[in-house]
């Protein structure tokens, strides 16, 4: 039945597309995020307010929504779990609510990745967090972590999402494309160093 696929993809959208970093800004008393550091809605633009706790909360339920999009579409059939992982990507990076501009997808793509792929999720985590540790670099980070789903995929036999992890890893460098402008003209600011976008 078509109505099963088409369920699972708006049932990722609609997770995907909670804004947490927003929300959980705002009920903190932290104003607008979109008006904060470089305007984005996710966990390292919530940093940039200096409330840490609020941004490993939302980094957690980033990650957690895309999970659990996955995890949902798993109940009920193998195959809907893919195109729930693909929405709830798609809904944290163009959000109707928020006139179609999210976030640049990273924790959602490790939570939607674990699920999927545990394997390839802790792969995503370590990449992620290596080159955090030894770059402090955030976008560098998030850009290898998502570049290293496809290649772990390779490695693990999954072959069949791979056409659909290169898409999202590609969507990532995409959204980060403003960082990559700023890491080439040697502007980017490393975490903890500027509040600057």
């Amino acid at each position: 039945m078509w109505s099963e696929p088409i369920l699972a993809l708006l049932l990722g959208y609609l997770l995907g597309s909670v804004p947490f970093g927003l929300v959980l800004t705002r009920l903190s008393g932290g104003g607008d995020l979109r008006k904060t550091g470089s305007g984005n809605i996710g966990a390292t633009n919530v940093l940039r307010t200096g409330n840490k706790p609020i941004a490993a909360l939302t980094l957690l339920l980033d990650i957690g929504k895309g999970y659990a999009a996955v995890f949902i579409a798993l109940q009920i059939s193998d195959g809907l779990a893919v195109l729930a992982g693909l929405g709830a990507f798609l809904g944290h990076l163009y959000p109707v609510w928020l006139r179609f501009n999210g976030g640049k997808g990273v924790a959602t793509l490790l939570g939607v990745v674990s699920a999927l792929i545990p394997v390839a999720g802790l792969i995503f985590a370590v990449t992620w967090l290596g080159s955090l540790a030894l770059w402090r670099y955030s976008s560098v980070g998030g850009m290898l972590a998502a570049i290293s789903v496809p290649i772990a995929a390779f490695a693990l036999g999954e072959y069949a999402m791979m056409p659909m992890f290169i898409g999202l890893a590609l969507l990532v460098l995409w959204k980060h494309r403003s960082n990559i402008e700023r890491l080439i003209a040697g502007e980017e600011p490393k975490i903890g160093a500027s509040k600057k976008a």
